[in-house]
């Protein structure tokens, strides 16, 4: 029986080319972006799986959900105070560190280069996070460190350097580290991002900022790792956080008004298999994700696969007249319609094996392209714990069961005697058509929905790019570094010297540049108000307003010839200069957000006017500040990240980085640059970049995102227009005889492909009625997450509709053409 099954599914395969080829391409389409899906979803679950002890290992989170004056920011970093107080407070904590990325320059063989990875740490890290030693120990003692495989490589040229010395320069001084362990290389699916591990006195290394060490709560600057012991209740612990916080937070004066740092933050406890993508993803080592994404992937996987079985079943219930009469005889015969419906689903399950086989082989070509496209290691492999080998051969059942499931209970119900009676067609049973209708009105929806989205992301992907960011971005070059203290003396010549190279119009310094990744903030008491408002402070230089190129709204810039413009604080730090300084006031300039957060009604109102905050300190007391000038808002980051208020306040040096404006070729004054700079120092490495390319790295994830949506958006489009294929070459062939007619009768061959295409087009408009809303709701909420997006206009709903519909037209129009065009006489004797 089974061998009669096999054989006769075979034959049906051959007989039918065009249903074969399209059944099994749409199946084989469906069930490799259904792999790739799935690699891709297993591979950003993963993060961090590997990692030993991972169950017990957390981290600690600092977030914002509700600012009293800000906006909701999740930060993955804590302060170094919690770390301790956290230890201390709960006997479950067994093990803790604070680590911390200073961006050391390494020394090697007198050599100055920049680092990337190379974190202090207050602790031994490795007994709070288990990383794999490949050999030597953890860090057992200040000024001891630990390598990865591959940095010990580059640095020593062998992974073999137990006992060696490690040198950097951190804050102006030199360091010297003996390496005690070397670690494997982290993988690509972790959170962390280390290349090297340095432990040091955290209480020498801080003694110029004491309050950094016991009282800032809110200098959120690294990051808090805890190994818990085994069987602790998280949960237990998050709610004794608040009473934890109350217990350990002093309130702090700001002039004549209280504060704590306490009220508008949260701590977390979130375990490290759950960092990735979980809900802080502000400050993360490495670029996370969401689980929205992740389930976006995921609905676009089953819908690919479920407009694949769709065709299926639209092919098998449009095919019915030519199985009819082998169903009809088989009944006859005393074939039961247990076994005809066996009979069907088994043929389905063998083309759906045929597709999974097709299926893994595109896989294979396309694994290695789509894992280099996401820089991420995804890997196809068939057996063992993250095998796909079992997965593929339940997919294939499943698939197959649920393609073949209604067209065999369809086709096993035709009764012999009306089949076989005046030779009728079966496929016009009653309620088949409207099926296959309403099924290709869902995919039309489908495909239109999925179109309406892709054409929103690309639109708000450009629009992120080319929007206005409120300053010149386009010739600008980004100079890091100039932060390190062995340049703080000669910051101030190093600009100068620049400023004279040929091309350069302007240069100054900053501590906020193109998508820098700091943040300062400070609560600013307005004039007359005792209350706070948080606005961000930055440390700018004299020409900035020029190598930015903002727009002066009212006021003036700062005058390097007036000195109450000046704000700099000498180096090592003055106590009694700062002091004089708090005493004095300083002059700012403000953006126009933070002049309206401040309460003044225009640009021009704030002009003149004085606000007040501890500026130095509390032990110095409240600093008069008075606002000389409004600049327009600005954008240096990304558009998912609101406008800042910000102040800005000119200083000679200190600031870590140099914006530098020019005209002519961008490679010649970089060349320029760079030899200026080597000219200065030696022991700090040349790290400049140009806008563009900090912006371009910066959506580079954005991008493949929206990539791999377009990609597979397409793919369900390309299914949807296979099944269209076939059901109109189909209907085509059985309305035959009615064309025919229709011809004899005067029908124009314009008239009958006009009512062709009209047939397949109807359910275009119906689809663009169901997908509209859904996609536009879709669309709104992910668009919300941008703090500056395009309008939600009509243009892509209209622009998915012609699309759609063009699609529709082309799809079934070569059919329409033949079949009306054919000689009449052929047609009345079909059948």
């Amino acid at each position: 029986m089974w061998r009669n099954y096999w054989t006769v599914a075979v034959r049906a395969l051959a007989k039918s080319k065009t249903y074969s080829i399209i059944n099994i391409a749409g199946l084989a389409i469906g069930m490799a972006a259904c792999i790739l899906i799935l690699l891709y979803i297993r591979y950003e679950q993963s993060y961090d799986k590997w990692l030993p002890d991972v169950e017990n290992t957390y981290e600690l989170q600092a977030w914002y959900p509700h600012p009293s004056d800000g906006v909701p920011s999740f930060m993955q970093m804590s302060a170094y105070v919690s770390k301790d107080r956290v230890k201390k407070d709960f006997p479950q904590v067994q093990a803790a560190a604070y680590i911390q990325d200073n961006g050391p320059v390494l020394i090697k063989d007198g050599q100055a280069t920049s680092t990337k990875g190379y974190m202090f740490t207050d602790e031994d890290f490795l007994k709070a996070v288990s990383l794999p030693l490949v050999s030597g120990t953890t860090l057992p003692a200040p000024q001891t460190a630990v390598l990865t495989q591959s940095e010990a490589r580059k640095v020593f040229g062998t992974d073999r350097v137990l006992g060696q010395t490690l040198t950097v320069i951190s804050r102006g001084l030199k360091r010297d580290f003996k390496i005690t362990g070397v670690i494997r290389d982290l993988p690509k699916n972790s959170s962390m991002k280390f290349n090297a591990i340095m432990r040091l006195d955290f209480v020498a290394f801080n003694s110029d900022n004491p309050d950094f060490l016991t009282k800032c709560w809110g200098c959120q600057s690294g990051y808090v790792y805890v190994k818990l012991r085994p069987g602790t209740d998280v949960k237990t612990l998050e709610a004794q956080m608040p009473a934890w916080e109350k217990r350990n937070i002093p309130d702090e004066p700001n002039g004549s008004v209280m504060y704590n740092q306490g009220t508008d933050e949260d701590w977390h406890f979130v375990n490290l298999q759950n960092v990735h993508l979980g809900k802080a993803q502000d400050s993360s080592l490495t670029p996370g994700n969401d689980k929205r994404t992740i389930t976006t992937f995921a609905i676009i996987a089953m819908l690919i696969l479920g407009m694949a079985v769709v065709n299926f079943t639209n092919l098998a219930t449009a095919r019915a007249s030519q199985r009819a009469r082998e169903v009809a005889l088989r009944k006859v015969l005393g074939a039961t319609r247990k076994q005809l419906i066996v009979q069907f689903v088994s043929e389905s399950i063998l083309i759906s094996a045929v597709s999974m086989l097709l299926a893994l082989a595109l896989v294979e070509l396309l694994v290695r392209p789509f894992a280099a496209f996401l820089d991420a290691d995804i890997a196809l492999s068939y057996l063992g714990r993250e095998g796909v080998l079992l997965p593929a051969v339940g997919l294939a059942l499943l698939v197959g069961i649920l393609s073949g499931l209604y067209p065999a209970f369809f086709l096993s119900r035709f009764q012999p005697a009306q089949v076989l009676k005046a030779n009728r067609s079966a496929a016009e049973t009653p309620g088949s058509g409207r099926l296959r209708s309403a099924l290709v009105v869902l995919q039309f929806a489908v495909s239109i929905g999925l179109i309406v989205c892709t054409a929103v992301i690309y639109g708000q992907t450009v629009y992120a790019r080319t929007v206005d960011p409120g300053f010149k971005r386009d010739h600008v070059l980004q100079l890091d570094e100039l932060g390190r203290a062995q340049l703080w003396p000669k910051a101030e010549n190093i600009v100068e010297q620049i400023k004279r190279i040929p091309g350069v119009t302007a240069a100054a310094l900053t501590d906020i540049g193109v998508a820098t990744d700091n943040s300062s903030n400070t609560f600013i008491l307005p004039p007359g108000s005792n209350k706070q408002v948080l606005i961000g402070q930055y440390n700018v230089g004299a020409d900035y307003l020029n190598a930015m190129g903002l727009k002066l709204v009212a006021g003036r810039w700062f005058d390097v010839n007036r000195p109450a413009d000046d704000s700099t604080v000498p180096y090592p730090q003055d106590k009694a200069y700062e002091k004089a300084l708090a005493q004095r006031g300083i002059n700012v300039v403000v953006n126009e957000y933070a002049a309206r957060k401040l309460g003044f009604k225009s640009p021009e109102d704030a002009i003149g006017k004085v606000a007040r905050t501890e500026f130095f300190g509390d032990e110095n007391g409240m600093t008069n500040i008075t606002i000389i000038g409004v600049v327009g808002d600005s954008r240096f980051r990304t558009v998912r990240t609101p406008i800042e208020p910000i102040m800005f306040h000119k200083v000679k040096t200190g600031p870590g980085w140099m914006m530098v404006r020019y005209n002519g070729d961008p490679v010649t004054v970089k060349s320029a640059i760079e030899r200026q700079w080597k000219l200065n120092t030696s022991d700090v490495p040349f790290n400049a970049k140009f806008s563009e390319d900090i912006m371009g790295e910066l959506y580079k994830k954005e991008d493949a995102r929206a990539q791999i949506f377009a990609a597979f958006s397409l793919l369900a489009v390309i299914i949807g227009c296979l099944g269209l294929f076939g059901l109109a070459a189909f209907t085509a062939q059985r309305r035959t005889k009615e064309i025919g007619i229709r011809k004899v009768l005067g029908a124009r061959t314009r008239d009958i492909v006009q009512l062709l295409v009209w047939q397949f087009s109807r359910p275009v408009i119906i689809a663009n009625i169901i997908a509209w809303p859904i996609a536009w709701w879709m669309m709104r909420d992910w668009l919300n997450g941008f703090d500056q997006r395009i309008a939600l206009t009509p243009v892509p709903f209209v622009l998915a509709a012609a699309i759609a519909l063009g699609i529709a037209v082309v799809t079934v129009l070569g059919h329409a053409v033949k079949v009306a065009r054919a000689n009449p006489i052929y047609a009345l004797r079909y059948e």
